[in-house]
């Protein structure tokens, strides 16, 4: 099953598609933030054309593993989401996801004056494969306690 990975911005909403066995990650493209009700619109066509069953949006979450107002802007984005599709929504912690996507770009040698500029979709395929890869020890750890 494909997944759709969602890092919510202020400016961009970056997206990320798992492949067809939900196990890697791969940068999408980046939606130009309008307004809720076409963001989740473009989202929920994205979702379509990608033929995913679910849907997973970045989340802010503080120190206490509550959502931060970026967190709660989230969550009504996901909502809007919900009132688009039956494809299922959840959420996931995106912390650090964009330091995660900065470092990245230095491990693959990007030089400095070309890592300037949005990290959006890097950022939602940080958030994806991360929750690819919690998914994929939790399925392991059932596996073993068979």
């Amino acid at each position: 099953m494909r997944i759709l990975g969602v890092d919510p911005g202020e400016k961009n909403i970056g997206t990320a598609i798992s492949d067809p066995t939900g196990t890697i990650a791969n940068p999408l493209t980046v939606i130009k933030h309008t307004s809720r009700a076409e963001d989740a619109a473009a989202i929920v066509h994205l979702a379509a054309e990608g033929e995913v069953g679910l849907i997973v949006v970045g989340q802010n979450l503080d120190d206490e593993g509550l959502p931060t107002f970026e967190g709660r802007r989230a969550a009504r984005l996901g909502g809007a989401i919900r009132a688009l599709t039956d494809i299922p929504v959840e959420f996931w912690d995106e912390s650090g996801s964009t330091q995660s996507a900065r470092q990245a770009r230095i491990a693959m040698g990007v030089p400095r004056r070309k890592r300037r500029g949005h990290l959006d979709e890097l950022a939602a395929t940080v958030i994806l494969q991360s929750y690819l890869n919690a998914q994929s020890s939790e399925q392991l750890t059932v596996d073993s306690d068979q």
